[in-house]
């Protein structure tokens, strides 16, 4: 798409149902009707947007690709304050149906991907089995200090490392930073010690996972039964017990449907974390879980090493708040790219 295209697509978005005269008229874009009529065309073939009615009282409104797809740049997004957002309020159950007919990666992305993988796979036959653990071993510590970092944790990685292998607590951290880092070494290793535990999506594992990253830091194990806020967002977790469990078996449904590895994890990421299930430890627990999902299936997990916390966090929100994947997307792929290059 040329600019042309994104700039049409943005005004569909914003205004949902919108006449070909309209989008000529007010989009700010000064072109012929038949470029736009061409333009239109493109995004209709492309399945971005749809046509309502036929002749002249024909409309155009988004379809479920675009709200997952479009593009969002994140700085630009959150120059609106929070209570200015235009928003999905609340939990969006179509989120299943939606993710289920459209293709998470492109063409070109799923290419990428696959080369990682490929890659992954040479590196690691070089290896003997010491080096293989040791490299885990390596890449368990980078995950389990920056999903703490991101949770606001502020061992450093060095200090991290020391706890994890020498038991050794830095001086002036809680006692629950501690606990907290202790604990996600721990998820790692249950998963890696049993690496069939993760090849299909359940609400045993998920609530079995984030019982072990949870432990010991005064938080509930059960599913919530209470509403729960987010700090940054309007946005709304279900805040029904019943709900919440079937939200998370919807995940586990299409999680395990996808062919793609890749999907299965991305969608762990993001879903657990739309849904809020626990009231605390969420995000811990989509982390750690989509990882599981790499483990399980031999490719390369994702250590968030060089992810910046800010930007984590932005981009899950923007899934909150639009259900829209491309920043937590393009962060996914960026740090499947470092993984496979930095360790193994």
């Amino acid at each position: 798409m040329n600019k042309n295209h994104l700039v049409v697509l943005e005004f569909i978005q914003n205004n949902k149902l919108v006449s070909r005269s309209e989008i000529g008229a007010k989009s700010g874009l000064d072109l012929s009707d038949a470029t736009i009529k061409r333009i239109i065309s493109d995004l209709v073939k492309e399945d971005w947007i749809i046509s309502l009615r036929k002749g002249k009282a024909t409309t155009y409104t988004s379809t479920p690709k675009l709200e997952i797809l479009f593009p969002i740049e994140l700085d630009t997004y959150f120059l609106v304050e929070q209570d200015d957002r235009t928003i999905k309020g609340r939990f969006d159950f179509d989120i299943f149906e939606n993710l289920t007919n459209t293709s998470l990666f492109t063409v070109e992305e799923q290419d990428h991907l696959s080369n990682l993988q490929m890659k992954f796979q040479i590196k690691t036959k070089e290896l003997t089995s010491d080096q293989f653990q040791k490299e885990m071993e390596r890449l368990a510590i980078d995950l389990s200090w920056k999903s703490s970092q991101i949770e606001g944790n502020t061992y450093s990685l060095l200090e991290t490392e020391q706890l994890l292998k020498e038991k050794k607590t830095a001086s002036g951290k809680t006692k629950d930073e501690a606990v907290m880092l202790l604990n996600h070494k721990e998820a790692i290793d249950f998963l890696v010690e049993q690496p069939d535990y993760g090849v299909n999506l359940s609400l045993k594992l998920i609530e079995e996972l984030h019982s072990l990253l949870v432990k010991e830091l005064g938080i509930n194990r059960n599913i919530r039964k209470r509403r729960v806020g987010i700090t940054g967002t309007n946005y709304n977790p279900l805040d029904n017990e019943f709900e919440i469990k079937e939200a998370l078996e919807k995940t586990c449904i299409l999680v395990n449907s996808k062919k793609s590895i890749y999907e299965k994890a991305f969608l762990t990421l993001v879903l657990i974390s739309y849904i809020q299930p626990f009231g605390d430890g969420n995000k811990r627990t989509s982390r750690i879980l989509s990882n599981g999902i790499l483990i399980a299936e031999n490719y390369c997990p994702l250590s968030f090493r060089t992810v910046d916390p800010l930007d984590y966090k932005k981009a899950i929100l923007v899934f909150y708040e639009q259900t829209n994947i491309t920043p937590m997307k393009k962060l996914f792929i960026e740090q499947a790219e470092f993984a496979v290059n930095t360790y193994f």
